[in-house]
C-alpha cells in the first residue's frame, strides 16, 4: 500500500493514523517533501482525472486565471500540493480521498 499525501495535511495525519491502528503499513509519499514520480502522476491522472485537483486549496486559490486553464497533468507537476489528498494505492487499485466509502475499503467497516 502506497499513500501520498501531505505531512502538514490534518486528512492525511487521521488517514494514516486510523489506518495503522487497522494494521496497515502504508508507504507514505509526501508529495510536497517527496514528489509524486512521472507513472504515479499519470496513474493518479488516468483513475480520477479533473478530480485528482483539490480546488478548495491554498495552492489552488493562489493560481492565476491562466494557470488555472491548464490540464490536471501540467498542475500536478507544476503544483504537486494541488493534488486532492490521500490518494492511496493498494493491489493495482486507487482510491482518492478519506470518505466512508474509501474507509470502508481498506477498514473493513
Amino acid at each position: 500500500m502506497r499513500f501520498f499525501g501531505l505531512k502538514s495535511c490534518d486528512t492525511c495525519r487521521k488517514a494514516l493514523k486510523t489506518l495503522a491502528a487497522a494494521g496497515h503499513a502504508p508507504t507514505v509519499i509526501d508529495v510536497r517533501a517527496d514528489g509524486v514520480s512521472d507513472a504515479d502522476r499519470a496513474a493518479i491522472i488516468a483513475a480520477f482525472g479533473d478530480a485528482s485537483i483539490n480546488r478548495a486549496s491554498t495552492t489552488w486559490r493562489g493560481l492565476s486565471d491562466a494557470e488555472k486553464t491548464a490540464d490536471p497533468a501540467t498542475l500536478l507537476a507544476a503544483h504537486p500540493t494541488l493534488m486532492k489528498r490521500p490518494v492511496i494505492e493498494a493491489d493495482d487499485q486507487w482510491t482518492l480521498g478519506w470518505k466512508a466509502d474509501v474507509q470502508a475499503k481498506y477498514l473493513g467497516d
